[in-house]
């Protein structure tokens, strides 16, 4: 531990924390220069606590102290890293200890994204009396559902890029190896992907248990059971007794939890402050990017978003009393409007306003590809009989193009792309409208209740809902997934289907905030795999986890089925 003083700031490297088993953490503690005592900005990372010194330097000239420590296993840290399993119990050591740090006046706020928000929802799960706030960025509700999981269906592109990067760092400890997250992505059975990208080997299972045995265990465990319930945000949001600025993200992987994290804490936080002071910021990009363009399409100058200066922002309003954008309680919500690449201040989310409007699916029998005849017609015009049907190859899936992704960027780009390829293909069905005649504005949740059926004892349905231009392109918005299997649950024991028989298929495809401008249309894929973002479905009812045989599924979609869009009058 080394203290220096620079300008104004007083720095203290690797600062030493036991705790209540014994273990060494490390953090680095930024103050103002001088005497006083001041409210402590705590950030708990796997990702390396010397990339915050920017934040620390900026908190400190608000008069913030700021520690940025390193979790268990990580960098500087002591311990063996596992996901989630320590943050709830080192996650209230660490507060309790921060508190009473020199200079410290007791009040601790944490803040931070993705892994670092689940630091703060599982600290402040666990109640420690100093914790006076907490300001969690794109992160999830749910480590299944959510995190590992969508819909019944694996996360594979995240689970196995974002636990190949944090294997690095566990391998790092020893020896260090190159990273490429693609390499691998084709093995079966998903428990012989090679952690930490080294070339497809006959070991890669035992070299994955020795640096990601976390990695196993989410493919051992694809149904929430008691190994998820541990480190449930969603069913203990009554344990969370502070205020939250909640930041989510369109094109974010993690959206859907975002969202479901500020209305579980608005409406069933331990008390009444925390409650009355819950804020729900959406931006563009999160995960997928930041900046004014994500992906293929520029949002414009309003677009770009400094989550250091927001993150400050609510701690002056929370500790400080100023009365800055978060103290108007009448407008607890603030989102970013595509199309129109406008923000927007409102009362609540979901907007009481938006009318749940029908577009049902139809066509003269050929919906494959966006060369078929497929349409989405309104709900008087559209209560046609009929059908459409395709094939799904496990071996020749829909390739993943864009959308919410992490955390290999270089391999497979995420944001908004053009979907022209996929919408190619004969197993992708297309629905659209006609090119509208004014200004439509879809903003809340989105949902496709599907009715169809398949020659497979199981198998999966996608969904994406996509923004197609006058000039041809056509920008996804959000999407996806429903595993047949889990039908009836995706929290769930999963049950096969019967082979020929029509289910009802609800896909959550989570929400978006899009004015679909004069002369665009709006459109709708259907499909069975969207690869590598989600695991293949082997239409066998065995998991990709420890199966790697295969067969082609018949799956044909009704036309009573219908897209239900949130639509907000002008």
């Amino acid at each position: 531990m080394r203290g220096q003083s620079a300008g104004q700031m007083t720095f203290e490297r690797n600062v030493p924390m036991k705790t209540r088993d014994g273990v060494t953490l490390y953090a680095d503690v930024y103050r103002p220069a001088g005497d006083g005592t001041f409210p402590v900005l705590l950030q708990r990372t796997p990702y390396n606590k010397d990339n915050a010194a920017d934040f620390g330097r900026k908190a400190v000239a608000r008069g913030f102290m700021v520690v940025v420590q390193d979790v268990r296993g990580r960098y500087t840290s002591e311990g063996e890293w596992y996901t989630f399993k320590h943050e709830i119990d080192d996650g209230y050591d660490t507060v309790e200890w921060a508190a009473a740090l020199p200079h410290s006046n007791g009040k601790v706020g944490m803040f931070g994204g993705s892994y670092v928000g689940a630091t703060q929802m599982l600290a402040a799960i666990g109640h420690p009396p100093h914790l006076a706030g907490i300001c969690p960025v794109v992160t999830a509700s749910n480590y299944h559902d959510n995190w590992t999981y969508q819909g019944g269906a694996f996360e594979q592109w995240f689970d196995e890029s974002w636990g190949s990067g944090l294997a690095e760092n566990t391998f790092d400890r020893l020896v260090h190896k190159n990273n490429n997250a693609l390499v691998g992505d084709s093995v079966l059975p998903l428990t012989g992907y090679p952690m930490f990208n080294m070339q497809p080997i006959a070991n890669g299972s035992q070299l994955t248990h020795e640096l990601a045995p976390y990695f196993l265990d989410w493919l051992a465990h694809p149904t929430y059971d008691s190994y998820w319930k541990q480190w449930s945000i969603e069913e203990n949001y009554d344990k969370i007794e502070v205020p939250a600025l909640t930041i989510a993200a369109w094109y974010d992987l993690f959206q859907g939890g975002s969202l479901r994290n500020y209305i579980g804490m608005r409406d069933h936080a331990g008390s009444e402050a925390a409650r009355s002071q819950q804020r729900l910021v959406v931006i563009i990009g999160g995960h997928s990017g930041f900046g004014r363009k994500i992906g293929d399409v520029d949002f414009g100058a309003d677009a770009p978003f400094d989550e250091n200066a927001a993150t400050l922002d609510w701690y002056d309003y929370l500790f400080f009393g100023k009365q800055n954008e978060f103290a108007d309680a009448s407008h607890p919500v603030r989102f970013f409007v595509m199309g129109k690449n406008k923000w927007r201040d409102e009362a609540a989310w979901p907007l009481a306003r938006a009318k749940e409007t029908s577009y049902y699916l139809s066509s003269r029998g050929q919906a494959n590809s966006a060369n078929g005849d497929g349409v989405l017609m309104d709900a008087v015009a559209g209560l046609i009989s009929g059908s459409d049907t395709f094939v799904y190859d496990p071996a020749n899936p829909v390739p993943t193009v864009g959308g919410p992704l992490c955390c290999d960027s270089d391999h497979l780009a995420p944001g908004a792309r053009d979907q022209k390829d996929v919408e190619a293909r004969s197993d992708v069905l297309v629905y659209s409208t006609p090119p509208l005649e004014k200004d439509m504005e879809v903003t809340g949740p989105v949902t496709l209740d599907l009715f169809a059926k398949s020659s497979a004892v199981d198998t999966d349905f996608t969904a994406k809902l996509v923004d197609v231009w006058p000039n041809g392109f056509a920008q996804n918005l959000t999407e996806g997934i429903l595993r047949a299997s889990f039908r009836e649950s995706t929290l769930g024991q999963p049950k096969p289907i019967v082979p020929g028989q029509v289910y009802e298929y609800k896909i959550d495809l989570w929400s978006t905030s899009n004015v679909f401008l004069k002369g665009h249309r709006i459109r709708l894929e259907v499909s069975s795999s969207n690869f590598p973002r989600f695991d293949r479905n082997l239409n066998t009812g065995k998991r990709a986890a420890d199966s790697s045989e295969f067969v082609k599924a018949t799956n044909t979609v009704e036309h009573r089925s219908v897209l239900i869009l949130p639509v907000v009058s002008q």
